[in-house]
């Protein structure tokens, strides 16, 4: 009821009830919270961490670090943007009308599509989501998913100017991320079932607006390929570093397992395509051969490919497509170090 003095303030709290409680705003932990924390802790313990770090061995682990993320940073940034306005500002109808209708024709074209639209394997992995949505065949989807992170022209000279005076690299990952693509395509139109393929909605994409979607591309981007970068540097100083040198020296004397070695290795650092090539480059002591499959496995089967994969098409997909991939990015990769370099 109404007071005399017409206030209707407390029955309409008391029509609220109290099982209606006010929403909580739930407060989370983010990225500038971690490295407000690492900063506090750096200036704390400074003193400690000198004396630790002066050590001959640390250092040369500092320096080879700090090396690997310099070079890969600015070819990691350049690739992260260019996805994103690949992904949102790039019809995705373009690509139904641009390639062959015959399948077979489709997926070499698909393949060769990579050579102009720079971006690392964390891009394209919606863009190939977004072909097949806009109804281009899986195949060629899947062509363009695997070279495009390996053969476009940012990840090309990277590799040059991470193998200085080695054109041959750069020549070899091309051609031999190329021929798996376009193998792998064909595999999947004789053998690849629509259902092993399903598709969930990316809303950051498909229903924000441009300069949302565009932004939200390159922080999913940022966060994924630079965290794994910086891992992936780690590790790689950690093997220069820590590991003895006869151990290197005994497996990467056997042409076998050296090549088994690092694509095993390519597999478990999921270094994104702009960053690897100096990565692979700081590994002396295996042969170009077992460094090539290094960069052919590395942007088409990894740890984190293999789960945007799942997520993306869904978990009987991956547990096929990427095996077979491995297999095919190993002999392939190893077949044109033999002949090239």
């Amino acid at each position: 009821m109404t007071p005399p003095g017409g206030v209707a303030g407390p029955p309409a709290l008391a029509e609220a009830g109290p099982s209606a409680p006010r929403p909580r705003r739930e407060r989370r932990i983010g990225s500038l919270e971690v490295l407000a924390v690492l900063l506090v802790l750096l200036v704390i313990f400074r003193e400690p961490l000198g004396r630790i770090i002066s050590g001959a061995r640390l250092q040369t682990w500092t320096t080879v670090f700090v090396s690997v993320l310099v070079q890969a940073a600015p070819f990691l940034v350049f690739g992260v943007v260019l996805s994103a306005v690949i992904a949102v500002f790039v019809p995705r109808s373009f690509w139904a009308k641009a390639l062959p209708s015959h399948p077979v024709l489709a997926v070499p074209a698909a393949g060769l599509a990579g050579v102009v639209l720079p971006g690392c394997e964390c891009g394209s992995v919606p863009i190939a989501g977004s072909l097949i949505r806009r109804g281009v065949t899986p195949a060629a989807a899947l062509a363009f998913l695997l070279a495009a992170p390996a053969i476009n022209p940012i990840v090309l000279t990277a590799t040059v100017i991470a193998f200085p005076g080695r054109p041959e690299m750069a020549v070899a990952r091309g051609a031999a991320s190329l021929v798996v693509a376009v193998a792998m395509g064909w595999l999947w139109l004789r053998l690849g079932k629509a259902e092993w393929i399903k598709l969930p909605h990316r809303p950051d994409l498909d229903d924000a607006s441009k300069a949302r979607a565009f932004w939200a591309a390159c922080r999913h981007d940022v966060m994924h390929a630079g965290g794994f970068l910086v891992v992936g540097a780690a590790a790689a100083a950690t093997i220069n570093v820590i590991v003895p040198g006869a151990w290197l020296q005994a497996l990467a004397g056997n042409p076998v397992l050296s090549v088994i070695a690092l694509a095993v290795l390519a597999v478990l650092l999921s270094i994104c395509s702009e960053a690897d090539a100096f990565v692979a480059a700081s590994l002396t002591q295996f042969s170009l051969t077992a460094r090539l499959v290094f960069l052919v496995v590395g942007p088409m089967v990894d740890l984190k490919l293999i789960s945007m994969q799942t997520g993306m098409f869904g978990r009987r997909f991956a547990f096929r497509f990427a095996p077979a991939t491995f297999a095919a990015a190993v002999l392939i990769g190893a077949g044109f170090g033999a002949v090239l370099l």
